[in-house]
């Protein structure tokens, strides 16, 4: 999963040098997580280089900085011209584009009130998130002894670098059993997602994913797989899922911006389906990936050109 940066980094609605994008050590993101951000990318499309569904994107983006009672300066069409701009004077087409609000440095304490709002978007070029073969040949994850963030303690709908280090302790469980990606439960033992991944799974041709109750972030690409499927015809429900249905389903699969489609092959060491991609995981993928050469048709402000 190499990377390359970019040279510029937007901040505050001026470019610095991407090694002069730092902050200070007492600022109160670093030491109560006061942040909000997203992930976003931009594809080479048949139409050229394009980002796909950036309003979306920097509207959950200002809806989870409203959550934390944060107010940046700047608004959705600003930061989507940020957001452009910033690859543009980077060079670049297919890259990552990572915009974060966060409290800077100022007083310090629990209180954030008193410490200045920044806004920052940074783009480079980032690879599969859980490795080019895993589209074809999916991954093997297990369940995490950890639950997921349960309502009323985090908000689970903002995107916030606070509840990454429930993720962080999802991941890192996983990888250190010899897995990709753990699979977390929400607080009453029903399915929620991935470390940093919504979830599907397909029994009988029905497509199911946790509601937004089981304590998911509601994903973009998740939305966007969501339509897909039901203009091929394939139901999908969204609802409450018991563990033991991710053993006996015939196909599961991760959902992100990072992942895009990935199908899940195992998990805590029980074959899923056929131990492969399953055929309705390859027709979305194939659906999925076809909205950058146009053959899948979708609404049109689902890709904002760059250039």
């Amino acid at each position: 999963m190499a990377s390359k940066y970019g040279e510029y980094v937007w901040h505050n609605g001026e470019y610095i040098a991407w090694n002069d994008a730092n902050i200070h050590v007492m600022s109160h993101v670093i030491h109560y997580g006061t942040s909000v951000f997203e992930g976003i990318r931009a594809y080479d499309t048949h139409k050229g280089a394009a980002v796909f569904r950036l309003r979306e994107h920097i509207r959950r983006l200002l809806d989870s900085a409203k959550i934390y009672r944060m107010q940046p300066d700047y608004t959705v069409d600003q930061l989507i011209e940020a957001s452009l701009e910033t690859i543009r004077k980077n060079k670049m087409n297919a890259c990552y584009i990572r915009p974060v609000i966060f409290r800077g440095y100022g007083e310090f304490g629990v209180n954030p009130f008193n410490n200045p709002i920044e806004s920052y978007v940074a783009v480079w070029e980032w690879g599969k998130y859980l490795g080019a073969e895993a589209l074809e040949q999916g991954v093997d994850v297990c369940t995490s002894s950890w639950n997921r963030i349960a309502p009323n303690t985090l908000p689970a709908l903002a995107k916030t670098g606070a509840n990454y280090m429930n993720s962080q302790l999802i991941k890192m469980e996983a990888i250190q059993n010899g897995y990709v990606e753990g699979i977390a439960l929400e607080r009453n033992g029903y399915v929620s997602e991935g470390s940093g991944e919504n979830l599907f799974l397909v029994r009988d041709g029905v497509m199911r994913t946790p509601n937004l109750a089981s304590s998911v972030l509601p994903g973009i690409t998740r939305n966007t797989i969501i339509h897909l499927a039901r203009n091929m015809g394939i139901e999908v429900i969204e609802e409450t899922i018991p563990r033991e249905s991710l053993y006996i389903a015939d196909e599961v699969f991760f959902t992100g911006t990072a992942a895009e489609i990935t199908p899940i092959r195992s998990i805590d060491k029980i074959e899923i389906g056929s131990g492969r991609r399953g055929e309705i995981t390859k027709k979305l993928q194939d659906a999925f990936f076809n909205i950058f050469t146009g053959e899948t048709d979708i609404p049109q402000e689902w890709l904002t050109p760059i250039y």
